[in-house]
């Protein structure tokens, strides 16, 4: 299932009306924001660079390949060398992971486009094989890129975070224990996902500094 823009308000009231917490939210911070990314591979080396760091941290490594290539194709990161990429903020291990993901795109065996019409459990089996590509990396491309409705990031520090926060969790919880919290949010758990985003980034962060994509 597939979610809009224009849907995206009454989908959340949906939600809320399960979650009591989520209705605060709401009322509190108004409906999150439709964050999105194109279905590109400049998106998904975006995700890639995510990993493990912080936001910023990889929006600068973005930007400083973005100044060596002007274009993030495929075709023009591997015309780079390692020092290159490296010199882009790149980590050993990213820029294997990112080289491995060109060359699949580049070979014509991984169609970016080619996902969208499939179901979710079809491209996480089909990503996963990736090197460097686990299930984060695949929750957080379902949910920005492809839209679709019902995914719970079960390893997103934030999401995970923010429920502990809303719900007064001990912090020992477990990634498991709040992911079955968020269960009652089925079908639409990326809805209930980004409501609490929307909660912990309006907590975490000041006025007019930004969020979180």
């Amino acid at each position: 299932m597939v979610f809009t823009e224009a849907e995206l308000p009454a989908l959340c009231d949906k939600v809320a009306s399960r979650d009591h917490r989520l209705r605060f939210v709401i009322d509190e911070f108004g409906y999150p924001p439709f964050w999105s990314r194109p279905n590109t591979f400049e998106s998904f080396v975006w995700f890639i660079l995510e990993q493990q760091v912080s936001l910023a941290s990889a929006k600068a490594a973005l930007e400083k390949l973005r100044e060596r290539v002007t274009l993030i194709t495929p075709e023009n990161v591997l015309a780079l060398s390692d020092d290159e990429l490296r010199a882009a903020y790149f980590s050993r291990q990213k820029i294997g992971y990112v080289r491995g993901l060109a060359r699949e795109i580049a070979d014509g065996d991984l169609d970016l486009t080619s996902l969208e019409n499939l179901p979710d459990a079809a491209i996480r089996e089909r990503l996963v094989r990736l090197k460097g590509v686990g299930n984060w990396t695949v929750d957080v491309y379902l949910i920005l890129a492809l839209h679709r409705a019902d995914v719970f990031p079960a390893g997103d520090l934030a999401v995970i975070n923010g429920l502990k926060q809303l719900r007064e969790l001990p912090k020992a919880t477990t990634p498991d224990a709040v992911q079955a919290t968020a269960q009652q949010w089925a079908p639409y758990r990326t809805i209930g996902t980004l409501v609490t985003w929307h909660y912990y980034l309006s907590r975490k962060l000041p006025p007019g500094a930004g969020t979180r994509f």
